[in-house]
């Protein structure tokens, strides 16, 4: 078994027996964790390093928006090899956690854009970004960092996997429910894109890994680190095209980030609680519900709001590795994983 990290909004290249490791905890592999500790640590310092280059030195990077999408659909695609089927059994074997979970999600982060956009008075374009922000599925870094804090990573990996599948619906119904006040939304484009970029690729992928197990197990642990590159590809290339816009309102979105994301973690974690689930579930809920993906967002609000739109997304990114790491470094040290 070999559980190799991940990018943020890409897939990680976590053990396929991610049910086994939740149902009977064991005593991590040393290699692993130092695997997954790694790409933790240096994803955060890629995007940062990146997005500095394309902040200060944007010209070079400019032509790169018009492969934005491509590469969230490779990251997604990357998502599907790494699925199985029994990934989605816990929704029928515990359907009360993941529901609760993904509702959390969609009711928690979309609402809580809202608030942190109408709290700090933000102009329209970064409103809308934020909110989108919040619209978004779950974000994939979040299956290792559920690892690292000694969440349930079954229950993670399923989550993510269910808001991902279901976000052609969500995501922009609620975007246009709650980001319209502030730009126009053409809901139904946005639909379509969000089939095109995340659910033909992830899909494709899960069958592929179905029809070529072997084949993909091979490629498996070299996934993470190609989705890490090409999320670092997306956010030089929205960073790039709105550096102008950064450095006037940098301030701003940086607050605004940090506000939407820690609510996340609070809340989710907050309605775990509520529940009575136990700590590692509460521990996997303020994850998930505090960590989007933060690459489609970017994406999206750039191909249908504006550039400025695109900044709550790419901060977004490198932030929420930050301080998912740093949430799961806390938890670690914590003996506390029971009721």
């Amino acid at each position: 078994m070999s559980t190799t990290p991940e990018n943020p909004d890409g897939r990680d290249g976590r053990a396929t027996a991610t049910s086994e490791r939740a149902a009977a905890p064991a005593a991590p592999n040393a290699a692993e964790e130092r695997s997954a500790r790694v790409a933790v640590t240096l994803f955060p310092l890629l995007i940062l390093a990146g997005g500095a280059i394309a902040l200060f030195l944007p010209a070079p990077f400019l032509g790169w928006a018009a492969f934005i999408n491509p590469g969230l659909m490779l990251i997604m695609f990357g998502m599907g090899l790494t699925l199985t089927l029994p990934d989605f059994s816990l929704v029928i074997r515990q359907p009360l956690p993941v529901l609760l979970g993904v509702i959390a999600q969609y009711v928690i982060m979309p609402l809580a854009g809202l608030g942190v956009s109408t709290v700090l008075g933000l102009p329209p374009a970064l409103a809308a970004g934020v909110i989108l922000v919040g619209c978004a599925p779950g974000g994939t870094a979040s299956n290792v960092v559920t690892y690292l804090a000694k969440g349930d990573v079954a229950l993670s990996v399923t989550m993510t996997s269910v808001s991902t599948l279901i976000a052609p619906i969500f995501t922009p119904l609620l975007t246009l429910w709650l980001a319209g006040q502030y730009m126009p939304v053409d809901a139904g484009s946005m639909a379509l894109s969000i089939v095109q970029i995340v659910l033909v690729p992830v899909i494709l992928g899960l069958v592929v890994r179905m029809a070529a197990p072997k084949l993909v197990s091979a490629v498996l642990p070299a996934l993470p680190w190609v989705s890490v590159l090409a999320i670092t590809f997306v956010v030089i290339a929205v960073v790039a095209g709105s550096a102008a816009a950064i450095f006037s309102a940098g301030l701003l979105i940086l607050a605004a980030v940090i506000l939407h994301n820690g609510l996340g973690y609070l809340l989710g974690y907050g309605a775990a609680k509520l529940f009575r689930l136990p700590i590692p579930s509460r521990r996997t809920m303020a994850i998930e519900v505090g960590m989007q993906n933060s690459g489609l967002a970017a994406g999206l609000a750039k191909t249908y709001f504006a550039p400025e739109a695109a900044l709550p997304g790419a901060v977004f990114s490198v932030w929420h590795n930050v301080s998912g790491a740093i949430l799961a470094a806390i938890w670690r040290r914590s003996s506390s994983t029971t009721r």
